[in-house]
């Protein structure tokens, strides 16, 4: 009896959910104006906070319609291996390392890399 209940139903492949009495979210159309001439137009809730520059398709910043671009702020330079070294050890004590160092390289106790 289960088997007869269910042929000719493609089981996972449709939906038997109707969209009757369902409210879909207020929405709003952002439309970005690219500088490559591109116009992209997306949706969003009305309750989201829109973004003022989007990627455009072309790898281009898309600025958002009547909206002034916004300032750009500066950012910290990215620390190097140098500069983390030196938070670890002072000019001298690297001095004094090297030294060693080169000592050992010079007297055949250590090996030198490829």
């Amino acid at each position: 009896m289960a088997n007869r209940s269910l042929r000719g139903m493609r089981i996972g492949s449709q939906s038997m959910e109707s969209e009757d009495g369902v409210d879909f979210a207020p929405r709003l159309q952002a439309h970005y104006d690219c500088p490559n001439g591109h116009t992209i137009i997306l949706p969003f809730s009305v309750e989201a906070d829109v973004p003022v520059v989007w990627e455009c398709r072309c790898g281009a910043e898309a600025l958002l319609r009547d909206a002034s671009r916004p300032e750009v702020k500066p950012g910290k330079p990215p620390r190097t291996h140098w500069d983390m070294l030196l938070e670890r050890r002072t000019i001298g004590e690297l001095e004094e390392l090297l030294d060693e160092r080169l000592d050992l390289l010079r007297s055949g106790k250590l090996r030198r890399s490829a």
